[in-house]
């Protein structure tokens, strides 16, 4: 796991870290935040056959990838350096690439990348260890509250 590398936004990284762990699906989901900072993180998950949708394939169920995907958009929109206090999902539009593999942990990468007084855009990757092949991609919009 590696720290956020910006000058005077640690607080951020302990404010996003904590966001993630004080929300309970992303802990019953296994959750691990591996990367924080600057707008950006990535947030892993490991195969688990509880959340498999289709059991005859051990494909894990879309809405644990989306729940994944949204929980690392969030995460990095509090990391951003426009120091938002809270934010909160508007909207999240996914496309589904793949099943992801079974067994294989997956990854979400997310980057906030446009911040306006209101409102943070998102940009999120899902990948298991296939990474040139997602399993899905997002892009999203978040309030924003200072």
């Amino acid at each position: 796991m590696t720290e956020g590398d910006h000058n005077g936004n640690e607080d951020l990284d302990r404010i996003a870290r904590q966001f993630i762990e004080s929300i309970p699906h992303a802990r019953a989901l296994g959750m691990t935040l591996e990367h924080i900072g600057r707008g950006e993180a990535s947030i892993s998950m490991a195969w688990n056959a509880d959340f498999v949708g289709e059991p005859r394939s051990g494909v894990i169920h879309g809405g644990v990838i989306s729940a994944l995907m949204d929980t690392c958009s969030g995460a990095a929109v509090l990391s951003h350096p426009a120091a938002p206090r809270t934010t909160a999902t508007i909207d999240l539009r996914i496309d589904y690439m793949r099943g992801a593999t079974p067994g294989q942990r997956i990854v979400a990468h997310a980057s906030c990348y446009h911040v306006t007084r209101s409102v943070a855009f998102v940009r999120v990757r899902a990948v298991d260890d296939d990474q040139e092949n997602p399993v899905a991609t997002a892009t999203g919009a978040f309030t924003v509250e200072r």
